[in-house]
């Protein structure tokens, strides 16, 4: 309980520090022939760090022909090349500049129909499973405290599931989708048990708005109340905030 390291600085330093951490364990597993199992989160926050991969490669060679990334969420009912779903963000920002091809990505289909969801969750457990787990998992935090679309009273036993969103998450979306009646009420994720289960936790909040989010995660009790409190029973967790996120700017 309470093994979640708390690592202070700036976001572009921690989106260097990650990179290189990530890279690392990249060249490493492929030295031994080894896939490297990169979970991925989205939005703005992890942009930072989406771009020094891409710098990575482009300028320092850093290989991805090993990498197979996993999405932690994704829109229900969205055209999968319309660019607000996730699978057309994760490929603008990351996966096409470092060349993974979506044969090589796990992501749920955000236009799945609601009857075939079920079997494809439990799909996606087995193929996590059969990848041997995610190696890495980049997470950020939800203002209600959310980790992927675990909303508040999410058990820490749960898996892969639809769910529907949470008000303050939907109410987050308006600006991308042109008002709320535009944002979808319900997405596919990753569940609380899912997410515990990789090897490596690396969350990020940065700024004045994750304050309280940050504090809340910090000291309440872990539980499904505030779902990021899960992190602090993970082995190797670190969550990255600067200054204003912890509350001295």
């Amino acid at each position: 309980m309470d093994q979640l390291e708390v690592r202070v600085q700036p976001p572009d330093q921690a989106a260097r520090e990650l990179a290189a951490e990530i890279a690392g364990l990249i060249r490493a597993r492929a030295e031994e022939g080894l896939a490297f199992v990169l979970g991925l989160a989205t939005g703005r926050t992890p942009l930072g760090l989406y771009a020094e991969l891409a710098r990575l490669h482009r300028e320092e060679g850093l290989s991805f022909e090993h990498v197979v990334a996993v999405n932690l969420d994704e829109y229900e009912g969205v055209e999968p090349d319309d660019p607000r779903s996730f699978r057309a963000w994760t490929r603008a920002h990351l996966l096409d500049a470092v060349g993974v091809p979506v044969e090589r990505a796990l992501i749920p289909p955000p236009d799945l129909a609601v009857a075939a969801e079920v079997a494809w969750c439990r799909a996606f457990e087995e193929r996590l499973r059969a990848l041997g787990g995610i190696d890495l998992q980049v997470l950020g935090l939800g203002r209600n405290g959310h980790i992927g679309f675990n909303e508040p009273g999410s058990a820490r036993e749960s898996r892969t599931r639809r769910v529907r969103l949470a008000p303050e998450t939907r109410q987050d979306a308006v600006d991308t989708w042109d008002g709320l009646d535009g944002v979808p009420t319900h997405a596919i994720t990753q569940g609380i048990a899912t997410i515990l289960e990789a090897r490596r936790l690396r969350a990020l909040a940065f700024g004045l708005a994750k304050r309280d989010i940050v504090r809340r995660t910090l000291e309440e009790p872990v539980g499904p109340r505030i779902p990021a409190t899960f992190l602090r029973e993970h082995p190797d967790a670190r969550l990255c905030v600067d200054e204003p996120a912890l509350g001295r700017g």
